[in-house]
């Protein structure tokens, strides 16, 4: 599932040039060690940073990782998405579009009060 997931990335805009199509790395777990990953990663031009089964430990990804996983913690402390409800999918991506306005509202909120 990883090379569909990299070729669905949409195009990133810039001020000037060409519009980038992929990132420039990817960060993985060690789930993703395998050849087939990596190679997949480098024919799309992406440097992949996967950690290695057996020889790498999970905190040096674990700092990048994170901001991943403080995400969907803040998306799970709403109930409808933490246990999904919903059989349709855009009634699930409305929700979930509904929790990401509120939690940037609330970080905005923050700064000014």
């Amino acid at each position: 599932m990883l090379q569909p997931m990299l070729d669905k990335i949409p195009s990133i805009k810039r001020p000037r040039g060409r519009p980038k199509h992929r990132p420039a790395k990817l960060h993985a777990d060690k789930a993703y060690d395998h050849v087939f990953c990596r190679a997949g990663c480098l024919i799309r031009g992406v440097v992949p940073r996967i950690a290695r089964r057996g020889i790498e430990s999970a905190v040096r990804l674990g700092r990048f990782r994170w901001v991943v996983e403080r995400s969907f913690a803040w998306l799970h402390n709403y109930r409808r998405l933490a246990t999904r409800y919903e059989r349709r999918a855009d009634i699930h991506r409305a929700f979930l579009s509904l929790g990401a306005a509120l939690i940037c509202f609330n970080s905005v909120a923050r700064l000014f009060c």
